[in-house]
């Protein structure tokens, strides 16, 4: 099946070019962050040679030019995940920083002793940890979603588990490390029947599955740029109007103000009340021109396309003996994770990586998903729509050649 020009796709990806060791670069690790594209690339550059200026209250034109930029990226984030309103777009550093700004300004103003937080078993460390320290300032009780062994999380335990304590529900929508494709729309529906706003972490899903937040009436959705092509250092958080409205400011400073005076401050509306201090104005505009790019592809078809990859992977993986996947769930997106007989995953790293072949070994941020299935991390391979099959026959063929030399 043919979904789109895939040598024109790798063209437009200048580090795809490369070699490591003097073998070609065969770059599965996207799921730590992905590569950027020439026209990121190019819109970095022009912002930095054209117009580089700080934005909002310069009346002068560089200043004008780059608030004018940094607006229109609002706006196109906003139309990428279909919010209502453009003023419930806020830029943050990444994912990590949306998350600890929704668990410090909900928690403050939500939170009493004794109420619940949930989150999943399966959550990356930076939607555990935030929660835990707001539990502990709040005196709040934090619960814990469990999974099953083939890693996916049983909605029957949802049910018992939210409570008239539970105040919020924090999970993810893709697992970066098994892989699976929690059912968002059924988890948001059960939570808001009990009365609980939900916070998703698109970090894995947005870049692999078109989002709305509308339709699936998501309360806060954060995400990382890096991970959809864009620079690093940029995030989104969209929270609905009504709960950040009624949300404190996570950090004070300049931009995120109305008055100012030593009796006291008055704060500036949405979204700007949670943006304090000059912004990642390249970032922002960066992030925008991935998002063109990505939109000018399709994400039904960059779907479509990782679903076939990740299936041929699966069953290449499989002839590599003593190969046994973590993470069976069936429904998967651009992931596999895997351990090879007791071979340790940072050996078989630093083999294939020797053979050019980029992979992630550890924990990846989810101590608790190891500690769940008694092992010390796994090799991951995370595909993106720029890899090809010829590519996953490369790790394949260095993951024999690992099992030979390790053996």
């Amino acid at each position: 099946m043919q979904h789109f020009d895939i040598d024109k796709v790798r063209k437009d990806f200048p580090i795809l070019a490369e070699t490591v060791y003097g073998k070609p670069l065969v770059y599965l690790d996207n799921g730590a962050t992905t590569q950027k594209p020439q026209a990121v690339i190019d819109a970095l550059v022009t912002y930095y040679s054209s117009y580089n200026s700080n934005v909002h209250r310069g009346v002068h034109f560089l200043s004008q030019k780059a608030t004018d930029a940094e607006e229109a990226a609002r706006r196109g984030v906003q139309q990428f995940i279909n919010a209502a309103k453009e003023e419930e777009i806020i830029f943050t550093k990444g994912t990590t920083d949306s998350i600890n700004l929704v668990a410090f300004s909900f928690a403050k103003r939500y939170i009493q002793p004794g109420d619940e937080i949930i989150i999943s078993e399966m959550e990356h460390h930076s939607n555990i940890v935030p929660w835990q320290m707001a539990c502990e300032e709040r005196g709040a009780v934090l619960k814990v979603w469990r999974m099953d062994e083939n890693g996916t999380l049983p909605l029957a335990e949802l049910d018992n588990l939210l409570s008239e304590k539970t105040k919020i529900l924090a999970v993810t929508w893709v697992s970066n490390t098994l892989g699976t494709v929690n059912p968002i729309a059924e988890i948001v529906a059960k939570a808001h029947a009990a009365n609980v706003p939900v916070m998703v972490d698109a970090a894995q899903a947005i870049q692999h599955v078109p989002v709305d937040v509308q339709a699936l009436d998501i309360d806060f959705l954060v995400f990382s740029g890096h991970k959809i092509y864009g620079p690093t250092g940029i995030g989104i958080l969209y929270g609905k109007s009504a709960w950040l409205s009624d949300m404190p400011p996570y950090q004070g400073g300049g931009s995120m103000i109305k008055t100012v005076s030593f009796d006291g401050t008055t704060y500036a509306d949405l979204p700007f009340r949670f943006e304090a201090g000059t912004p990642n104005v390249s970032g922002a505009i960066g992030l925008h021109a991935a998002l063109q790019y990505v939109q000018a592809i399709g994400l039904d078809k960059i779907a479509a396309y990782e679903h076939e990859l990740l299936q041929y992977a699966e069953a290449q993986l499989l002839t590599v003996p003593g190969l046994r996947f973590i993470g069976t769930a069936p429904e998967k997106s651009a992931t596999h994770s895997f351990l090879i007989g007791n071979l340790h995953p940072f050996d078989v790293g630093e083999l294939l990586d020797k053979q050019g072949i980029a992979v992630r070994t550890g924990h990846h941020c989810c101590q608790p998903i190891m500690d769940k299935f008694g092992i010390p991390g796994t090799v991951r391979a995370s595909f993106s729509f720029y890899n090809t099959k010829a590519e996953v026959d490369a790790l394949v063929a260095g993951l024999h050649k690992a099992v030979a030399m390790l053996s």
